[in-house]
């Protein structure tokens, strides 16, 4: 963590300014705490008040000032926040929401119960209000629920000296003042950066330096598409136009971060057959978490039955070769990490487009070859090892050998066009991650199992 005092900057250990502060507050060294908190930014300040005893908390937040309180206020997650609003004077909330961002106080606000929205709305200004109604209108996973209204725009026939000027009298309220965008009656019709006009002479007009070659997205447009567009181009923000093309709002960076984090944690999620949840682990209650995992858990504990029913269908060949049954696991396990490695490796690659599914001929003939070398890698050593270690005769040795190459080659195909089909389904792939993959490679590794053994071993 980076702190900077007096023009100097140190890093400091997040953990010792905790424990700085609570012993403060215990000893009632208010003033102490202020000189502390004011020092640092506002994300590390949220993370020192989730450890604030609650009691302590409102005192503390308004020890702050005005300006740090309102940044940090947008950082503390729903309960905080819903916790501070009920301390919070009608004028002391007014005054954090005047010093928010739009599109921070729509975030705080879908979060809220019914009665704490209608206090934030009761202490906003009748245009912030008429601005949040018309955010909140938009679905929750659109690129119109996480814009801000809170951009600079500018007209083409300006000077710059103009433009500098209109930048100074309303940028002090806007999100970004980097990037400016050029409209004509809210019709977007190109951009120019502040770079741009520092480097250019002061009478030149901004249509002689603005770029009409333009990026933007609907403001219907799903959120991941938004935050996928940001890292292709690597921007800082993104104009958000209706049907008209007419700017509504812009989305910042940091907006499209938060995004990329929600989705990759909804991706985890789901490739450990767990159904997402918006809410910090900490935060979710017992039942709602045996809500979430109990239906996978069904699922995949009845799809695994088939593993039961080809071990009874093959229970004459195990009571033939006892020494069979105790390579079963190894070779179910190996297959299943198999399938996951493919699996992981195309979901990824979907999800940051550089996949196709017009690819698919190509990832089947890859991970034949990449299955072959590990198979046989992988029968090598397996070979040498049921022989020398657990002392089996090489009939044994040999079936798990030839089982372990054509199971590896099966999971890693299995693996591989799982998440593709599911892409061609409009399903979503990491769904098809470890948990389904490794139901089936299990079923697939027992047929090939003993089917090999059958053959080979005529049982």
């Amino acid at each position: 963590m980076v702190i900077t005092v007096e023009n100097t900057t140190q890093v400091a250990d997040i953990d010792e300014i905790e424990e700085q502060i609570v012993e403060l507050l215990k000893n009632r060294r208010y003033a102490a705490v202020g000189k502390i908190l004011k020092e640092l930014e506002p994300p590390d300040v949220a993370v020192i008040l989730q450890k604030v005893p609650e009691e302590d908390l409102p005192l503390v937040f308004r020890i702050l000032p005005k300006e740090l309180a309102a940044e940090t206020f947008a950082e503390l997650d729903g309960d905080l926040q819903e916790l501070l609003i009920k301390s919070f004077s009608d004028r002391e909330l007014h005054d954090v929401l005047e010093e928010m961002y739009v599109d921070d106080a729509v975030d705080m606000i879908e979060e809220m119960p019914a009665n704490v929205v209608t206090r934030i709305l009761k202490n906003t200004d009748v245009n912030t209000r008429k601005t949040i109604n018309a955010l909140l209108q938009y679905p929750d996973d659109s690129a119109g629920s996480i814009m801000t209204v809170e951009y600079v725009y500018l007209m083409k026939d300006m000077t710059i000296a103009e433009a500098f000027d209109r930048i100074r009298k309303v940028g002090v309220d806007k999100e970004t003042i980097y990037t400016c965008y050029v409209t004509n009656n809210r019709k977007l019709l190109g951009y120019v950066t502040v770079k741009d006009m520092l480097l250019a002479d002061m009478s030149a007009k901004i249509e002689d330096i603005m770029d009409d070659h333009i990026i933007f997205v609907d403001a219907y447009e799903d959120k991941e598409v938004v935050a996928e567009t940001f890292r292709k181009y690597d921007l800082l923000a993104l104009p958000v136009v209706d049907k008209e093309q007419r700017i509504v709002g812009i989305v910042t960076v940091d907006d499209a971060m938060d995004v990329l984090q929600e989705e990759n944690t909804e991706d985890i999620e789901k490739m450990a057959a767990i159904t997402p949840t918006d809410k910090p682990y900490l935060k979710t209650g017992v039942f709602e978490t045996w809500f979430k995992r109990i239906p996978w858990l069904l699922l995949l504990m009845v799809s695994a039955t088939f593993t039961s029913t080809i071990l009874g269908h093959f229970e004459e060949a195990l009571a033939a070769q006892t020494a069979l049954v105790m390579f079963i696991p190894m070779l179910m396990d190996t297959a299943g990490n198999a399938g996951s490695q493919a699996s992981v490796t195309i979901i990824r690659g979907l999800s940051l487009n550089e996949i196709e599914l017009g690819d698919i001929l190509k990832i089947i003939w890859k991970e034949i070859r990449v299955a072959f070398l590990c198979g046989v890698s992988l029968a090598v050593v397996s070979f040498g090892k049921v022989m020398l270690i657990d002392g089996v005769s090489w009939h044994i040795a040999l079936v798990i050998s030839i089982t372990m190459i054509f199971t590896i080659l099966f999971a890693k195909l299995v693996g591989c066009i799982l998440p593709v089909f599911a892409k061609l389904i409009k399903f979503d792939p990491a769904v098809m991650a470890s948990p389904f993959i490794t139901t089936i490679v299990d079923a697939l590794s027992l047929l090939i199992y003993f089917r090999v053994a059958s053959t080979l071993l005529h049982l």
